[in-house]
C-alpha cells in the first residue's frame, strides 16, 4: 500500500476504536437496549481486509460487527441509531447491534446465528460467479463458527465452484468463555482449508500490514477466478464476550494472557511503525482524533434525538406486500 492508504487504515483503526469506546461508555445509561458484542483490539482484521475491497463488493459480519460495518464504510449515523433502536437506524430499528445491514456499500448483514454468515456469503459469491461480474464476497466469523457444520459444507462447495469468497476468522480464542482447545484438537483452523482444497493462512490478526498483505492476494485470486481462501487472522478482544463487562480473572480468561495481548495492541504498534517512517506525525494524529470525535458526537445527537418505531409498525417489513 501506498502512505496515504496506510494513513487511511489507521484512521479507520482509530474510527473503530473511539466509536466502541464511546458505546461502552454510553450502554451504562440503559439508552441503548440491544445487546452489545465490542470488538476494541481486534481493530487491525476488519481495517486490513476492507481497505482492499470495492465499494460493490460484499462483506457479511457476526455478532460481533461493528468493526467490519465501519471498515467497509457504513453510515455511522445509521449504526448508532440502530444501536439505540430508532427508526433512522441501518435496520429501522428492527435488528439493534448483531444485525447491521447498509446495502448502498455491499454490506448485506450479520448474523446473530453463529457461523449462519458462511452460507450466506458463499451463495452471493456463487451469485456473483454465475452474473460474469467480478465483485469479491468476505465472511467474517470466530472460532467458534468453525465449530459449525456450516463452516465445512461452505468450504468444500466454494472450493468446488471456485468462488470469489474469502473467509476470515478472526480468532480471539474463545466461544463466549470457552477457550479454542477445549473444543477443537490443535491450533489449526487455517489447516481446514487445505483439506477442502483451498489456500489456508494463519496470520497475525493484531498485524495489520501482514493482515493486509493476506488479504489483498486473497481478493485478488478471487478477481482472477481462481477461487475461494481462508485467512485465520489471531487476534484478542479486550472486553468480555457480551456488554461492557470484564471476563478476566480466576474461572474466565487467565490475567497474565488479557495482559500480554494488550500490551500488542494493534493500533499502538501501527501508529509506531508509521511514525518510524514519518507517515503519521503528532499534529496529524491529533487532527484525525479531531475528526473522529466530532463525527461521533455528531451520530450519537443523531441517534438520540431520532424517534421510536410507533406500535403500530410493528408489523412493517415482518410481510410482503
Amino acid at each position: 500500500m501506498d502512505k496515504s492508504k496506510w494513513i487511511e487504515v489507521y484512521r479507520t483503526m482509530k474510527l473503530i476504536r473511539l466509536v466502541e469506546q464511546r458505546i461502552n461508555d454510553e450502554y451504562k445509561y440503559d439508552e441503548i437496549k440491544t445487546p452489545i458484542h465490542l470488538s476494541i483490539g481486534q481493530e487491525a482484521v476488519a481495517a486490513g481486509v476492507c481497505i482492499h475491497l470495492r465499494k460493490d463488493d460484499y462483506i457479511f459480519g457476526t455478532h460481533r460487527s461493528h468493526s467490519q460495518y465501519i471498515a467497509k464504510g457504513g453510515d455511522i449515523k445509521k449504526m448508532i441509531a440502530e444501536l439505540y433502536l430508532r427508526k433512522t437506524g441501518c435496520a429501522r430499528g428492527r435488528g439493534g447491534s448483531m444485525h447491521l445491514v447498509d446495502p448502498d456499500v455491499g454490506i448485506l448483514g450479520s448474523s446473530a446465528i453463529v457461523g449462519g454468515n458462511i452460507p450466506l456469503g458463499t451463495g452471493t459469491a456463487l451469485a456473483s460467479k454465475l452474473l460474469g461480474n467480478d465483485r469479491v464476497t468476505v465472511v467474517f466469523f470466530g472460532d467458534g463458527a468453525a465449530d459449525e457444520g456450516t463452516f465445512h459444507e461452505s468450504l468444500n462447495f466454494a472450493a468446488l465452484k471456485k468462488l470469489p469468497v474469502v473467509y476470515v476468522c478472526e480468532n480471539n480464542f474463545y466461544a463466549i468463555n470457552s477457550h479454542q482447545l477445549s473444543r477443537q484438537v490443535g491450533d489449526n483452523i487455517h489447516k481446514w482449508a487445505q483439506g477442502y482444497g483451498m489456500p489456508g493462512y494463519q496470520v497475525d490478526g493484531n498485524d495489520v500490514l501482514e493482515v493486509s498483505d493476506y488479504a489483498e492476494k486473497a481478493i485478488s485470486r478471487c478477481r482472477r477466478g481462481e477461487g475461494p481462501t481462508l485467512i485465520e487472522c489471531l487476534t484478542y478482544r479486550w472486553k468480555g464476550h457480551i456488554g461492557t463487562v470484564d471476563d478476566v480473572g480466576e474461572g474466565y480468561r487467565p490475567k497474565e494472557e488479557y495482559d500480554y495481548w494488550v500490551s500488542r495492541c494493534p493500533i499502538k504498534r501501527f501508529a509506531e511503525f508509521l511514525k518510524s517512517r514519518g507517515v503519521l506525525t503528532a499534529e496529524l494524529e491529533k487532527s484525525i482524533d479531531r475528526e473522529i470525535y466530532e463525527l461521533i458526537e455528531d451520530a450519537f445527537r443523531f441517534a438520540q434525538s431520532s424517534p421510536k418505531p410507533s406500535p403500530d409498525e410493528l408489523l412493517d417489513f415482518v410481510y410482503a406486500e
